[in-house]
């Protein structure tokens, strides 16, 4: 500390408010670094035993069923857990992509009916709740980077 208080009174007043300014900068730096941010609990992510995944809301009587070869692996590899998204933000992609994905699942002979093969039975007022959302999204998602295909409004991310 004396060794900092004397390079202090050897500086010139400009050169000292420099200095004044780095090391309040540098402290301010610190303080901002050492606060603890709230961080979000997630449930962990469920592993897919299987290549056919059945999803299914009870309440409402509806199902999913996913029959991709690499579904699983890629799933089991990539997804975030539960809760790392909103039910919201899920509802929200799948909306936009659903559209889209039904869309070109009615015109064949302008995108690849190998692809699209059916349409996707998705009510954007109905609340399927949080695990039908998670798994049409993570579905969504993996078939848009493993097939190179933009469903639009979204750029998807792992």
């Amino acid at each position: 500390m004396s060794v900092l208080f004397f390079t202090f009174i050897l500086l010139n007043q400009g050169a000292m408010k420099r200095v004044l300014l780095l090391l309040s900068a540098l402290f301010f730096f610190l303080i901002a670094c050492s606060v603890s941010q709230d961080k979000k609990s997630f449930d962990n992510k469920p592993k897919l035993e299987s290549d056919t995944i059945r999803i299914s809301n009870e309440e409402i009587e509806y199902e999913v069923l996913i029959i991709d070869i690499g579904f699983q692996s890629w799933f089991n590899s990539y997804a975030k857990p539960r809760n790392y998204y909103s039910q919201s933000y899920l509802e929200s992609r799948n909306r936009i992509w659903v559209l889209e994905w039904n869309r070109r699942a009615m015109l064949p002979l302008q995108y690849n009916p190998n692809l699209y093969e059916m349409t996707i039975n998705y009510d954007s007022t109905t609340n399927y709740g949080y695990e039908v959302n998670y798994m049409i999204y993570n579905y969504l998602v993996y078939f848009q980077l493993t097939n190179n295909q933009k469903l639009g409004g979204f750029t998807p991310r792992i």
